[in-house]
């Protein structure tokens, strides 16, 4: 009998040992969930349903965009927000502004010269001609007084400063040469003529100094502006392109007015040097004209000296011949 029922027991004890190693494999395999959140979950009444706020993530996307350009903002407080050139001249550096407005008073200046000078030269050179045209057809120079009479032009000057030599002269021309007289006629056209041509040439000097200095003027505004920019792009702690490229457009819009300025003074400049080298060149004519007209006049004064002379001697010869005959 015992040794009958020994193996029952065995049997029992190997079928509570499997279930118990199966219960521990399905524990293993199926941990307990962790609490995550300790607080104790309000409760809610029966018959409602909790509703929960559902997240609009399209919203929150187009809201991140927005709040970091709002700190930019803030964080650079000074963007561009006008690049025409009058926007940057009111944008720019007291200094930039001030290099800016001298230069356009250049420009100015030399818009004005050209056309005063312009007109001024016109006529100059139409009075000179008329005049040249006078002296060229007069036999003396008391053909030409009636004709340049009104008249205060170069020429006319020219006339009256002959006769004045000739009138201060008028004691000796019987007595020594007449080479004498002719040099300080000579002299006196030739000053007639610098001062005339200096004269006309007055304000062409200022071209030629905004033609030289203009680039050079903007080229200093365009290295302060660019400072300027070095300078903001070290404070704002940032290479954000909207922080340096007012202050480099407000430098480089200074070289821009600095050429606009520069570049039309040079080309009057050598405009008015031109038309001022052909007027002095009608000058020398119209001092040539005269000196002419001085020389005729001192060899017509000679041979009216002479002629008494010649007819006396035709008169000695004569009264000999008829002694002889």
């Amino acid at each position: 009998m015992p040794n009958r029922a020994m193996p029952k027991w065995i049997m029992v004890a190997a079928v509570l040992l499997a279930f118990s190693n199966a219960g521990a494999i399905h524990a293993q395999d199926n941990p307990a969930p962790v609490a995550t959140d300790m607080q104790p979950a309000e409760a809610t009444p029966a018959g409602e349903v909790s509703q929960v706020a559902p997240v609009d993530r399209a919203d929150d996307a187009e809201a991140m965009p927005q709040s970091q350009e709002h700190r930019a903002t803030s964080a650079n407080p000074v963007l561009p927000h006008d690049l025409s050139p009058l926007g940057m001249f009111l944008a720019a550096d007291i200094v930039v502004k001030g290099v800016m407005g001298a230069l356009a008073l250049a420009s100015v200046a030399t818009w004005a010269i050209l056309l005063v000078k312009m007109f001024e030269l016109a006529a100059a050179k139409r009075g000179v001609k008329r005049a040249v045209r006078f002296l060229t057809e007069a036999v003396v120079l008391r053909d030409v007084g009636g004709s340049l009479s009104g008249n205060s032009g170069p020429a006319s000057r020219m006339v009256a400063a002959a006769n004045d030599e000739l009138a201060k002269s008028e004691a000796v021309l019987d007595l020594v040469s007449a080479q004498g007289v002719k040099e300080r006629v000579a002299s006196q056209l030739s000053r007639i003529e610098a001062g005339a041509g200096k004269r006309i040439a007055g304000g062409t000097g200022i071209l030629a100094t905004i033609g030289s200095i203009s680039p050079f003027v903007g080229l200093f505004g365009t290295v302060w502006g660019i400072m300027n920019s070095f300078i903001g792009i070290s404070q704002a702690q940032t290479t954000n392109l909207a922080i340096v490229a007012p202050g480099i457009a407000e430098a480089l819009l200074a070289t821009a007015v600095g050429l606009v300025a520069a570049i039309p003074a040079v080309v009057v400049y050598n405009y008015f040097a031109r038309s001022i080298s052909g007027y002095r060149l009608i000058l020398a004519d119209a001092s040539a004209a005269v000196e002419r007209l001085v020389s005729r006049d001192l060899d017509f004064r000679q041979a009216r000296r002479h002629m008494p002379r010649k007819a006396e001697s035709h008169m000695h010869s004569d009264a000999g011949i008829a002694r002889i005959g």
